[in-house]
């Protein structure tokens, strides 16, 4: 049975890779990128996949534009049976310095962001009595680095969000989890100096950052079928670096 996928944040090197990975695995999906800016890589990917893929306007903190995107998606496509909270960013600052914007902003998009995402579809998948959401969290939400405490406080919180959320929705055919990854190519800060990247990959067992397709794999399983009978679960995808 086909189904509609929405990813947010899918402009950035994990979003593109799990768009990239459904519409190349599973012929008869139809995938949102949802995106609110620098939307030319989201463009492109889905040029290649014409009648299979679309863009869709979506600032992931505002609860109306959840809405308006979900119409747009019914509209056009088959009911949404995968939601995938990847969008979120961090702003790094020690807590005594830390200004309380600094908080909020990176509450609001990487928290309450996937709040908002997961209690809009789920009407919708509960008609359907069936449904997929794997909310991408970090390894910062387990393992907290000094300097994040505003983004794993967020992190933290999108996982126990998501091992409650599973409790709720499990009985309506509905299965929740949530990814940690740890360094991923593509998605490390432009202002890391190579001496800085080497030194991080020999603290990894692997001696090498996680391609996207990598977490991408995973996000796909957890979203299939074949997964069915796994909800509430936290996989942490790092190297064996924890």
């Amino acid at each position: 049975m086909s189904r509609s996928i929405l990813i947010t944040g899918a402009n950035g090197a994990l979003g593109l890779a799990i768009a990239e990975f459904f519409l190349t695995r599973e012929e008869d999906c139809r995938v949102f990128f949802g995106v609110r800016e620098r939307r030319e890589r989201a463009q492109e990917l889905a040029a290649r996949f014409s009648g299979r893929a679309d863009l869709v306007t979506l600032e992931i903190t505002s609860p109306d534009e959840w809405k308006a995107a979900l119409i747009e998606i019914e509209n056009k496509a088959p009911p949404l049976g995968v939601l995938v909270n990847n969008a979120g960013f961090h702003e790094d600052a020690l807590l005594a310095n830390m200004a309380q914007d600094q908080w909020s902003r990176v509450l609001d998009a990487n928290l309450n962001a996937v709040f908002h995402g997961c209690q809009a579809v789920l009407p919708g998948m509960m008609r359907e009595r069936q449904g997929r959401i794997v909310n991408i969290a970090s390894l910062s939400a387990i393992s907290s680095p000094a300097g994040q405490t505003n983004y794993a406080a967020a992190k933290a919180g999108v996982v126990g969000l998501t091992q409650s959320l599973a409790k709720e929705s499990a009985r309506m055919g509905i299965t929740v989890n949530v990814i940690c990854p740890g360094y991923i190519e593509g998605g490390l800060p432009a202002d890391w100096t190579p001496e800085h990247l080497k030194a991080l990959k020999m603290q990894l067992p692997m001696r090498r950052f996680a391609k996207p397709a990598e977490i991408a794999a995973a996000v796909f399983f957890l979203a299939s079928r074949d997964a069915s009978y796994i909800t509430g679960s936290t996989l942490k995808i790092d190297g064996g670096l924890l």
